[in-house]
């Protein structure tokens, strides 16, 4: 797929609703378990949990029934993503990590789900900043986003391909299999992304793995596999706290 860089670069890029923007519902799923499983029945004082990129809220529907009760608020700093996403969530609202930050008392969110974000961030260091700020003391981040060193990257780059997931333009895919410009900036391994979330403050509790849609059918039993090894899975889903 070959698109336009439109003149405003990557923020009107990330505004069109044709980019796709998540890696599947296993993905969703798994990642509400790791967090409803954090934060327990909701009780008679639910958890504030904040959906930061939330899109147009689809992981927030997929996540609903594991967080009933609990209070989710989704935000995105696309005002179109927030109008498709009240469609799935009671409570949006407009906010960026940068340029202000988010619209949040300090230590206000019990947890924050950073789904499929920081690998488009230029600046994940003053992201991560901001979440640890809206957090409270020893509240939950569960991150997820593409492995770099997936099984199936491994053998491409033994190979000399591109791995996938890595975008060398926004206007074509180059050099490596997929067809989808999806505005990838940053990549992790699981073991830059452990030090990385200890280094901005936070304690990693757990790494996990998911597979990923967009692998060849024929291929899914083996994808699924490699989640028993997190660090070879598609998707990396971390579950650290603020410390």
């Amino acid at each position: 797929m070959t698109t336009t860089l439109p003149k405003n670069g990557l923020r009107d890029f990330y505004e069109d609703p044709a980019v796709p923007v998540a890696s599947g519902d296993a993905r969703s799923l798994r990642q509400a378990r790791m967090l409803a499983q954090a934060l327990g029945p909701a009780g008679a004082t639910p958890a504030t949990v904040l959906d930061v990129g939330c899109g147009d809220g689809t992981a927030a529907r997929t996540a609903a029934p594991l967080l009933a009760g609990h209070r989710v608020i989704g935000i995105d700093w696309s005002q179109d993503a927030l109008k498709r996403a009240q469609a799935h969530m009671t409570h949006v609202v407009r906010g960026e990590l940068t340029d202000g930050g988010l619209p949040l008392a300090d230590g206000s969110a019990d947890a924050v789900l950073f789904s499929e974000v920081i690998e488009h961030l230029v600046d994940p260091d003053s992201a991560l900043d901001e979440l640890r700020r809206v957090l409270k003391p020893k509240g939950h981040l569960m991150l997820s986003t593409p492995n770099l060193a997936a099984w199936y990257n491994r053998a491409l780059l033994l190979a000399g391909v591109q791995p996938v997931f890595s975008e060398v333009s926004l206007r074509g895919i180059h050099g490596r299999p997929g067809t989808e410009v999806v505005g990838h900036l940053r990549l992790y391994t699981a073991r830059a992304l452990r030090e990385f979330l200890t280094a901005s403050g936070f304690e990693v509790v757990r790494v996990a793995g998911a597979p990923f849609h967009g692998v060849p059918r024929p291929l899914r039993p083996l994808d699924r596999l490699a989640c028993v090894r997190p660090s070879a899975a598609s998707i990396l889903l971390v579950h650290a706290r603020r410390t």
